[in-house]
């Protein structure tokens, strides 16, 4: 059995003082030994996440692939180890979309959290126009086919792939419990395709877009959503208990 991963992503929000008070509010709820439950935090708050989470795991938002250099304003691997960070998001869309990351950048990224021992949460997803046009699949798995290339059977297997249809992240829409079911099993498939049958039963897949405490336990009832990457849901003390409360 997959154990069901569920992490907020704050995005560019929240200060240290807003995160210490988060942390003390919910870290204790997220207590269980059935699911991960976890946050994404910007840079700046990580060392405040970190001192303050006994439960909740803590993950980077983003990450560069170079262990050092002329990269003004970036984060290198290295730099979250030394800090302790478990958990790392890369290729979401916004990142993708605003500043350039391709399906080559986040492979590289993927790669090097790896060899630090960071799991890498890595987001897949079409843009509306992609799921109009009926283009969603061929999207999703030419996404993966770029983002994962040349890593380990066993690396993959201990990922975690959040599908995100760019459609619902931000939009207050989310995908039917059928569509979001049918795209994880697609992204499932792709691993099985490119890793085989073991790395694909192993992978945590996630749904992402418009996640609520009123549609969370109709999506982690399904065989392919092994938990979820929430945006908005994720900022507010009491919704997130209360996502956590309904998935213990």
């Amino acid at each position: 059995m997959r154990k069901p991963i569920i992490v907020g992503n704050w995005k560019m929000n929240k200060n240290n003082a807003e995160t210490k008070a988060f942390f003390e509010a919910v870290d204790g709820v997220a207590a269980s030994e059935n699911a991960t439950y976890g946050i994404g935090c910007p840079f700046t708050d990580l060392r405040t996440a970190l001192d303050h989470a006994k439960n909740l795991v803590v993950a980077a938002e983003n990450c560069h692939f170079e262990d050092s250099g002329a990269f003004t304003g970036e984060v290198s691997v290295p730099m979250l180890e030394e800090m302790g960070v478990k958990y790392c998001i890369i290729g979401h869309s916004e990142r993708r979309e605003m500043f350039g990351d391709t399906d080559e950048t986040v492979n590289k990224k993927a790669k090097r959290l790896i060899k630090a021992g960071i799991t890498p949460i890595l987001c897949v997803g079409e843009t509306e126009a992609d799921y109009d046009s009926g283009n969603s699949e061929k999207v999703i798995r030419e996404e993966l086919a770029g983002s994962l290339a040349d890593l380990c059977p066993k690396c993959v297997g201990e990922m975690v792939i959040a599908y995100e249809p760019i459609w619902a992240i931000g939009t207050g829409k989310s995908a039917s419990v059928e569509i979001a079911e049918n795209c994880c099993k697609i992204v499932r498939d792709q691993v099985k395709v490119m890793y085989g049958e073991e790395a694909a039963e192993k992978v945590r897949i996630q749904y992402g877009g418009s996640v609520k405490p009123n549609n969370i336990v109709e999506y982690m009832a399904q065989p392919d959503i092994d938990g979820a990457l929430i945006g908005g849901a994720s900022l507010k003390e009491d919704s997130f208990t209360e996502i956590i409360e309904k998935t213990k």
